[in-house]
């Protein structure tokens, strides 16, 4: 028995395509090989976006405009990603109302927004780890310490919880340096920071450990006894401190950098925010 092999001739035409996907290639590698050089000599990434294509809705767009001062602030190029951003979000994941809380769009929005104002410096933006956004109407019962909470954030079931009564409560008193959403969504980034490889985290990282070096240096821990500046509540342990500094620059910036210039800039390098007067 012969098996007869057909020999397969060669395609001339074809050869430019394999050129071009092999220099597609080398061009892509040395743009992330610059991007990777860009970000760790200016503290910010390249590019923040690659496409902006999505719109929330009109009745979404208008609480945004009447309810979320931020977004009046932003120049029209970034109100459009914001815009994007929101509604990506909202797109991605799920809110469920406890208590007989009925989710209304409101909600929806107001949530989005906090989230994407904090990480609107970044190119990830979504928080990979949240897939689930609980409410409750006022403070809910914890497992995780049996205790009464506000607001926090459960990795292994991949959700953020919330009060909305003080979710309401930190969004309408803008000056009190009390932001339930802000500090909530700051640990998420916090912990997704800490186990990724992108260019975000390790700008995170870095920024994170410009701040560590300064609250440990003594005549700053002795200002910060002093003043009595922040909280008392941020000096828990490392992360409730990043928590209450993201509060503190969103909601006080020009007293937070008069008190400590230092920390608020590397505050506005780590969340790379460069909008809206920060």
């Amino acid at each position: 028995m012969y098996i007869t092999l057909k020999v397969e001739t060669y395609a001339p035409e074809l050869a430019p395509y394999a050129y071009g996907v092999v220099m597609f290639g080398i061009v892509f590698y040395f743009f992330r090989v610059f991007e990777s050089w860009y970000a760790s000599y200016f503290n910010r990434p390249l590019f923040r976006h690659y496409f902006v294509y999505k719109k929330v809705s009109a009745s979404k767009e208008t609480i945004l405009k009447n309810q979320f001062d931020f977004y009046n602030k932003l120049s029209e190029k970034h109100k459009k990603q914001f815009n994007h951003r929101v509604a990506q979000f909202i797109s991605e994941k799920k809110f469920i109302g406890r208590d007989n809380l009925i989710i209304t769009e409101r909600i929806e929005v107001l949530i989005a927004a906090i989230a994407c104002m904090l990480s609107f410096g970044r190119r990830n933006y979504t928080y990979t780890l949240i897939d689930v956004i609980l409410i409750y109407p006022s403070k809910f019962y914890s497992t995780t310490n049996n205790n009464y909470h506000k607001g926090e954030f459960n990795p292994r079931q991949r959700a953020l919880v919330l009060s909305w009564e003080d979710f309401e409560e930190g969004f309408q008193i803008s000056n009190d340096n009390l932001n339930v959403g802000i500090h909530e969504f700051m640990h998420a980034m916090q912990l997704e920071t800490k186990g990724g490889d992108d260019l975000d985290s390790a700008r995170f990282v870095k920024q994170f450990q410009n701040i560590m070096k300064t609250v440990a240096n003594p005549e700053v821990r002795r200002q910060l006894d002093e003043t009595k500046f922040f909280r008392a509540y941020a000096f828990r342990n490392q992360y409730e401190f990043m928590a209450v500094l993201a509060e503190y620059f969103f909601e006080s910036p020009e007293d937070f950098k008069d008190a400590f210039p230092k920390l608020y800039d590397y505050t506005k390098k780590l969340l790379n925010f460069n909008f809206a007067g920060y």
